[in-house]
This record gives structure tokens, sequence and C-alpha cells, in this order.
């Protein structure tokens, strides 16, 4: 993948750093860190098609509950305000 040196958003600098991401499938939540090009303006990512593809992989395997590979990390609550 060719790095993007200008936001394609903004046209702010991009900038590679490790960031951490939130994949959501069914009722779980894997939390992922990872390296993607990111805006030192407007806070943009953009990762590689291969971060994508794994992504989109974790996703399937949350929603289908395929999940003794992952490391339990806590729990998560909902809170609804009154």
């Amino acid at each position: 993948m060719v790095p993007f040196y200008q936001c394609p958003i903004c046209g702010g600098e991009m900038k590679k750093k490790k960031v951490e991401k939130i994949l959501r499938g069914g009722n779980h939540t894997a939390v992922l860190k990872v390296s993607a090009d990111v805006c030192l303006h407007c806070g943009e990512r953009l990762y590689s098609p291969r971060t994508i593809k794994l992504f989109e992989e974790i996703r399937r395997k949350l929603a289908n509950q395929e999940v003794s590979e992952f490391k339990i990390l806590g729990k998560s609550f909902q809170i609804q305000p009154s």
C-alpha cells in the first residue's frame, strides 16, 4: 500500500501510528492495536487492505461466537440513564 502523505478528507499531514480499534460483532466486542495512517489535523484513520481484511474476519468470528482464541479482558455494561 502506498502511504498517504496528505489526508484525503482535509489535506492535513498523515503519520503512521499505532492505534486502538474497537470492533463489534453480535453481542461481542474486541479491542485491537493496529497500524494506521492518521491525520495530524482531523484524526482521520486510513488502514491497509490487509488490516481491513483482519477487521472483517474478527467481526465475523465475534458475530458467530467463535471467540475461543480471543483473550477475555473483562466485562462490558450498558447503562440506561433515567
